[in-house]
C-alpha cells in the first residue's frame, strides 16, 4: 500500500537543462555543452565528496561544476556571470506534467514529499519557484546527514521524516544512479524515464517504469 511518494528534485520534478536558454543568451552557441557538463560534474562531485567524506552542500558543488564546465569550453568566469546563473538554479522550471500530477496525487490523499541532494535553501526557493509549497507535505534535504544520494543515509532520513517503512512510500526518481539506491534501500520505485530507455547496469530493478509524473495517479490507486 502506497502511503506516500517521495520524488526525487532535480531532473525528475525540476527540468536541470531549463538553464539552457539563460546559457544560449551569455553564451551563444555553447549552451547545449555547458549544460551537460555542468549537470555532469554536479553530479560527479556529489559522488565524489562522499567518497572521500569531504562534504560541501549541494549549492557548493553545483557551483564548482558549473566553473569547471565554464573553463572546460574556454571561458574564463567572471564571478557577476557565476552569481547570473547559479540565481536561475533556484528558478529551474518544472516539468511540464508536474504541477497536475502534485495536484491529482494529493487530491487523493496520498502524502507528498521531495527527497533531494539540494541544501534546503536551495529546494525552498525552486519549491516556491514552481507554486509546489502548498502541495508538499515535506521537503527533504540531505544536508542534515552530510552525504549525498545514493548513500543509505540519504534515504534513512526519507523514512524518518516520514514516519513510514521504505515499503510503503513509493520513490520516483529518473536519475538512474537514485532508482538504484532506493530500490537496494527498500523503496517501491518508480522510474521516469526522461533521458532514455537504457536502465543502469547496477543490479537493481525499479518497480514501475513510467514515462510522465501524471502515470503516478493510477498507481497511486
Amino acid at each position: 500500500m502506497i502511503r506516500a511518494i517521495a520524488f526525487d528534485a532535480y531532473g525528475t520534478l525540476f527540468d536541470v537543462h531549463s538553464v539552457r536558454a539563460l546559457l544560449e543568451q551569455m553564451y551563444p552557441g555553447k549552451a547545449a555543452a555547458l549544460s551537460a557538463l555542468w549537470r555532469q560534474k554536479q553530479l560527479e562531485y556529489s559522488w565524489l565528496r562522499s567518497l572521500m567524506e569531504r562534504y560541501e552542500d549541494f549549492w557548493s558543488v553545483t557551483r564548482a561544476g558549473l566553473v569547471y564546465a565554464l573553463k572546460n569550453q574556454g571561458i574564463e568566469p567572471a564571478p557577476a556571470d557565476i552569481e547570473r546563473l547559479m540565481g536561475q538554479y533556484l528558478r529551474l522550471d518544472a516539468h511540464e506534467e508536474a504541477p497536475a500530477a502534485l495536484r491529482a496525487l494529493k487530491a487523493k490523499g496520498v502524502r507528498l514529499a521531495i527527497s533531494s541532494n539540494g541544501s534546503p535553501a536551495m529546494l525552498e526557493a525552486v519549491v516556491k519557484h514552481a507554486g509546489f509549497d502548498t502541495l508538499l507535505d515535506a521537503v527533504i534535504s540531505v544536508d542534515p546527514v552530510r552525504v549525498f544520494k545514493p548513500h543509505h543515509k540519504a534515504y534513512d532520513i526519507v523514512v524518518d521524516t516520514l514516519g513510514l517503512p521504505a515499503g510503503d512510500i513509493l520513490f520516483v526518481s529518473s536519475n538512474g544512479f537514485d532508482v538504484a539506491g532506493a530500490s537496494y534501500y527498500g523503496f517501491p520505485v518508480a522510474w521516469i524515464q526522461r533521458i532514455s530507455g537504457q536502465a543502469e547496469e547496477l543490479g537493481a530493478k525499479p518497480a514501475h517504469s513510467i514515462r510522465y509524473l501524471t502515470d503516478l495517479v493510477e498507481l497511486a490507486g
